[in-house]
């Protein structure tokens, strides 16, 4: 996969976003230095749709940091990068749930310091204890959604209930669909509409999975995480497999573009921030988690990107819209069927082979 950098420009800051107004202060950073730090700049590693400039640029403002930014679209992407050496000037980045726990175990991370942190007891209780990182030692979330479909309403009359309206209207959706690319998610997604697990570690329900997938495969356009926003809005893709936040995103673009939970289930997932074992700015890193966690910016977060934040403070202030959006908060008996992925140690490699097998015919 072709990576892509992205370095962001300054550009001018929201007039309402103003950290000192929350309890985060620029001594503070100083503070907390090190002789050993390179607090002139701050490199964060980042999913494509959390570019955040306004962000970047009033970070900038209150530290006195020049803040880069790289961008990938697959966690996958990301861990080969850190694994090949690549990483090294990252300070800050961030993995989704599953994969906190395998970079733990590959010594990628370093334990945070909840005493350096400004903010912690905002967060809902669901995110104060998670699974995937208990007691947040090593992640704090930063947004969390779910797995679906969007889809063009004007030319799909009837919405796609489950994950087997792929299958049954293969023909219909020939070349016009994208999956994600990322193993867990789409291997999981069939393991659900079979019956099973998103974290099965049976190699024969993987294998019924993966057939299955073979099946559908010459009717895929592409395994993509962001391409297919710019196809789905020009019309060229009817359907494609996203993450909640994207298809809020796309559906403001083009309200006949809808988001659909499958009915048999999908995933719960949660975008973590991370602090890099290599992190060459340790004191930049723990200002940005400390801007990140105070209610008005997380809550102007939600709204920019559009995106479903864990910070019940910042939830609070966001408009009764976007509370009710079910799309981006949806309701207990939506998400009673989802599943987060989790870790299946070294289990992972059945996952991979399958998956490579898949994704290179």
């Amino acid at each position: 996969m072709t990576k892509r950098r992205q370095f962001l420009k300054q550009v001018a800051a929201l007039s309402s976003l103003s950290l000192t107004s929350c309890g985060w202060r620029l001594a503070q950073v100083r503070a907390n230095s090190t002789t050993s730090d390179r607090t002139d700049q701050l490199y964060i590693y980042t999913w494509t749709q959390y570019t955040d400039k306004e962000l970047l640029k009033t970070f900038s403002t209150q530290t006195g940091m020049k803040v880069l930014a790289d961008v990938y679209d697959s966690n996958d992407v990301m861990l080969a990068k850190l694994q090949a050496g690549g990483g090294g000037a990252y300070s800050i980045i961030y993995p989704s749930d599953y994969m906190v726990q395998k970079m733990v175990d590959k010594g990628l991370l370093i334990e945070i310091n909840h005493d350096r942190l400004i903010g912690l007891e905002n967060l809902f209780p669901r995110f104060s204890n998670p699974i995937y990182d208990p007691n947040n030692r090593y992640s704090i979330p930063f947004n969390w959604g779910t797995t679906g479909f969007i889809y063009n309403s004007e030319k799909i009359k009837e919405p796609p209930e489950d994950w087997d309206y792929l299958w049954q209207n293969q023909d219909k959706l020939n070349k016009r669909m994208t999956l994600l690319n990322d193993v867990r998610e789409v291997i999981g997604a069939v393991l659900r509409m079979l019956g099973y697990s998103y974290n099965s570690k049976n190699e024969l329900e993987i294998k019924q999975a993966y057939d299955k997938l073979k099946v559908l495969k010459p009717a895929i356009a592409a395994f993509d995480t962001d391409a297919w926003q710019n196809q789905i809005l020009g019309g060229d893709l009817l359907l494609a497999m996203c993450y909640s936040a994207d298809a809020v995103k796309i559906s403001q673009e083009n309200p006949k573009l809808k988001y659909v939970i499958p009915r048999s289930g999908s995933s719960l997932w949660t975008d973590t921030i991370v602090i890099s074992k290599t992190a060459p700015n340790l004191a930049g890193a723990y200002a940005w988690i400390n801007m990140i966690l105070q209610p008005e910016v997380a809550g102007q977060i939600s709204q920019r990107l559009n995106i479903a934040t864990p910070n019940s403070a910042g939830f609070e202030q966001l408009p009764k819209r976007i509370q009710n959006n079910p799309n981006l908060f949806p309701p207990e008996s939506l998400l009673a069927n989802c599943e987060r992925i989790s870790p299946v140690g070294e289990f992972e490699e059945v996952y991979d082979r399958y998956w490579t097998q898949l994704t290179s015919s």
